[in-house]
């Protein structure tokens, strides 16, 4: 008879063997992500360079040293970080209301607010412009002898152009939509809501208990998106007369090439920094909870 051999069954307890990547695979990746970074760089560092390298002084950082003490830089930035907070606050008070009214009471209405809300990127913005402009003109005409003259002529201050803020949150809305459509679609928005109202809760206080701390990627996601447009958006405010701060580089760019280029550095530098700073708080907030 032929001897039995023990059969060894593998340890319960002792993890599965994973099959390792393809070297192919990871090979590619690594190629992918060097042509990114080269193709987002180059451009930065090319500008790097005409902005410190002076013909006669060799290395210099004066078009650096500039920026702070240039005419009308702090009056445009903080124009500009207004205008963003402003937008921000108005198209989310406006949008996620909106989406959690659909989606609870109105299913059936969802691809009809799809199409409205992503109808902004149909519409070229030399054409939303002409608009504005139209009823900006007409308006003070028409309306001089209704309450609503005093109204559109306070959305027009220079000091703090309301009319701004109304034109970016209808340019902000397809990817706040998408960014909060995302958001939602990730959690049993029904199961929480019904929960918290068989607990005694009220509406606000389900928005701000119970679906805002569920909804904070997507809401970073939307504020990140806004605050790109906002602090990049050129067309709307230049038509309409205002000097935001892309605007101001533009304006400066005739007088002193390397001061523009440095200020366009500066700017998306500082972007960047501030993305990082509302990400990092996010994902603070999230640990946190």
């Amino acid at each position: 008879m032929a001897a039995l051999t023990p059969t060894v069954l593998p340890d319960a307890g002792a993890p599965a063997a994973r099959p390792g990547r393809p070297r192919r695979v990871r090979v590619w990746r690594g190629v992918v992500l060097l042509v990114a970074a080269l193709y987002f760089l180059t451009p930065l560092l090319t500008s790097f360079v005409f902005t410190v390298n002076d013909p006669m002084r060799g290395f210099t950082l004066d078009a650096y040293l500039e920026i702070f003490s240039a005419e009308g830089f702090v009056q445009s930035l903080l124009l500009s970080l207004g205008l963003a907070v402003a937008t921000i606050v108005v198209v989310l008070a406006l949008t996620l209301p909106a989406m959690l009214a659909v989606r609870l009471s109105a299913p059936r209405l969802r691809p009809v607010m799809e199409v409205v809300c992503t109808l902004p990127l149909v519409v070229p913005p030399i054409t939303f412009v002409a608009g504005i402009s139209t009823v900006l003109r007409w308006g003070p005409d028409y309306l001089a002898t209704t309450p609503f003259y005093q109204t559109i002529i306070a959305v027009q201050n220079p000091a703090f152009p309301a009319v701004l803020v109304i034109a970016y949150v209808v340019l902000a809305l397809p990817f706040v939509y998408r960014a909060l459509d995302a958001g939602l679609g990730a959690m049993d928005v029904r199961t929480l809501v019904e929960a918290a109202r068989n607990c005694g809760a009220s509406w606000p206080h389900v928005m701000l208990r119970v679906i805002i701390p569920n909804l904070r990627t997507g809401l970073a996601s939307a504020s990140f998106l806004t605050l790109a447009l906002v602090l990049g958006e050129y067309t709307v405010a230049r038509l309409l007369g205002y000097q935001p701060f892309p605007v101001w580089i533009v304006t400066i760019s005739g007088s002193n090439a390397a001061m523009s280029v440095a200020v366009s550095i500066f700017s998306l530098l500082f972007a960047w920094l501030l993305l990082l700073i509302l990400s990092t708080a996010g994902n603070r907030q999230r640990s946190g909870s």
